[in-house]
């Protein structure tokens, strides 16, 4: 098994934070964009894709600013959502941090995930 490393990758959104942490804490606003369905009982989140199951638990949460899934089946497979706002410009950006074996292919990935949350929320 590959040893896994931490990716982190920055996208501006053109939202406000609010109106984007709703659609990355949420199994509603999740299944808008990051996965075919999405269902919760507590704290953890099955993500369904093409009739595929994986399991996350919600592990960090922080109003409008963070949120963090740690995979059930994974001992130290997480994904993390970070939304930062410029105090000067009022810029609000969106940084993904995933660990992964395969960088360029996850990176890949979720320029794609993130094209398709940009144009649900329309920025």
């Amino acid at each position: 098994m590959s040893e896994k490393i931490e990716i982190q990758l920055e996208y501006p959104m053109n939202c406000s934070p609010k109106v984007l942490y709703n659609r990355l804490s949420t199994a509603s606003g999740l299944a808008e964009w990051f996965a075919d369905d999405v269902q919760v009982r507590g704290k953890i989140y099955t993500f369904i894709w093409e009739g595929s199951e994986q399991q996350a638990e919600k592990t960090l949460q922080k109003e409008d600013k963070l949120v963090r899934y740690n995979w059930v089946d994974e001992e130290e497979g997480y994904f993390e959502f970070r939304i930062t706002k410029d105090d000067l410009t009022g810029d609000v950006s969106l940084i993904v941090i995933d660990t992964t074996d395969e960088e360029e292919e996850t990176s890949e990935l979720w320029n794609s995930q993130i094209a398709d949350l940009k144009h649900i929320l329309g920025c």
